[in-house]
């Protein structure tokens, strides 16, 4: 269903006929509804989406692509969630996915040729999306610090972080610093619906 062009509409949640906007929306639900109502050629998404503005547009191209594994989607974002960008590249036969960073798309061109490939059943995958993914493959655990395996260990323990700094004669800043890093380094970013303090002992424990 191919619609004329408009100026000025978001890239980030749209979904695409042709070259035609057929809609711009706002939410995850509202996308969902709009690739049923439209059934358009593309779909074009940003991982974070109303109302968490977690990976709420991410998993929404899951959905889609899990109930329809022919439809081509484009995801852009600001970082990295190599988990569900692997899952992602998996749905369907692996054809018509794209998973972008938002600072490498620096011009129009760049972006318009990611997007016709994509429609046209190519893949398209930033180059930082391969590095990273092949990473996961490895130890996880292998870009900690001698320190901050110190201080995970620790927290597999059990200890606070007050606990841990008077463990290792450290202030407690220190030890949020040390946690910090650990997290970003295990890709865990900010959820709602999860402990990543768990998730990093589990990926410890494993």
């Amino acid at each position: 269903m191919a619609g004329p062009r408009r100026a000025r509409v978001p890239a980030d949640r749209v979904a695409v006929a042709g070259r035609g906007v057929v809609a711009a929306v706002g939410d995850a639900e509202a996308l969902c509804a709009a690739v049923a109502e439209h059934d358009p050629d593309i779909v074009v998404t940003d991982v974070r989406m109303p109302p968490g503005f977690q990976d709420e547009g991410l998993r929404a191209a899951l959905a889609l692509r899990t109930g329809r594994p022919g439809l081509p989607v484009l995801v852009l974002s600001q970082y990295v969630q190599r988990s569900h960008a692997a899952e992602l590249l998996d749905t369907g036969d692996g054809t018509g996915v794209g998973y972008l960073l938002k600072d490498r798309v620096g011009q129009v061109e760049e972006f318009v040729a990611a997007l016709e490939r994509v429609a046209d059943g190519g893949t398209v995958v930033d180059p930082e999306v391969v590095r990273q993914l092949l990473r996961r493959r490895r130890d996880p655990l292998e870009q900690l610090t001698p320190r901050e395996r110190e201080v995970l260990a620790l927290v597999a323990e059990g200890l606070s972080n007050a606990a841990i700094a008077r463990r290792l004669v450290v202030s407690e800043a220190a030890v949020g610093k040390h946690i910090g890093n650990i997290l970003a380094k295990l890709d865990l970013p900010p959820a709602e619906d999860t402990h990543r303090r768990v998730l990093a002992v589990l990926a410890y424990l494993r």
